[in-house]
């Protein structure tokens, strides 16, 4: 099994600062104690992921893909398939996603915590169960100029969106309320420089 200290201690050092973080927090130690394997799909009630809110170099567009499960524009992210470093996971999966080659992340530590319910589904011909995923969210930077890649495997396109229409296109309504947040906690960001 992985170590999981250092998650235990990004989720110890995180500041929540909402109710619905405070409570996923929780929830989220609290498996952790409970779950070595949480960092696992095997684990198929809960396992951690890790997702990106990746801005370009002026701050005023988000990169979406196109997700082929979903069927709609979201954000990167995936499992943490026992890795313990949420940031790792969170890059590799947007290098995966987008084609990115250079990204940077804007914070070390998540800007957000989330407790998200997936909903059974078929993938790659198994069924997948409803579970839970545990995720941190990091905010990343890159320039809208490098060359984006779909993954054929994972989405059907990737495409750079001004943040005030993400809620317009993304098109999963359960999203909306963390793409807002997402949005209000990029804006703090921006603005303490």
């Amino acid at each position: 099994m992985s170590d999981l200290s250092t998650l235990r201690q990004t989720l110890l050092d995180y500041q929540p600062d909402s109710v619905q973080e405070e409570a996923d927090r929780e929830i989220m130690l609290d498996f952790l104690e409970k779950n070595p394997d949480c960092l696992f799909r095997s684990n198929k009630l809960a396992h951690f992921t890790a997702s990106s809110w990746i801005l370009d170099e002026s701050g005023q567009q988000s990169l979406m893909v196109y997700h082929n499960i979903y069927d709609a524009w979201s954000w990167t992210g995936g499992h943490a398939d026992g890795e313990a470093d949420p940031l790792a996971v969170a890059i590799k999966e947007a290098q995966e996603e987008t084609g990115l080659q250079q990204l940077k992340a804007l914070k070390k530590t998540p800007i957000s915590l989330e407790v998200i319910t997936v909903e059974g589904h078929w993938k790659r011909g198994s069924y997948v169960p409803a579970h839970l995923h545990l995720n941190l969210t990091y905010l990343l930077q890159a320039s809208s100029t490098q060359a984006l890649q779909h993954c054929p495997e994972e989405n059907q396109g990737v495409r750079w969106v001004p943040r005030a229409e993400v809620l317009t296109i993304s098109g999963e309504e359960k999203m909306f309320p963390i793409y807002r947040k997402l949005n209000q906690k990029a804006d703090a960001f921006l603005s303490s420089f």
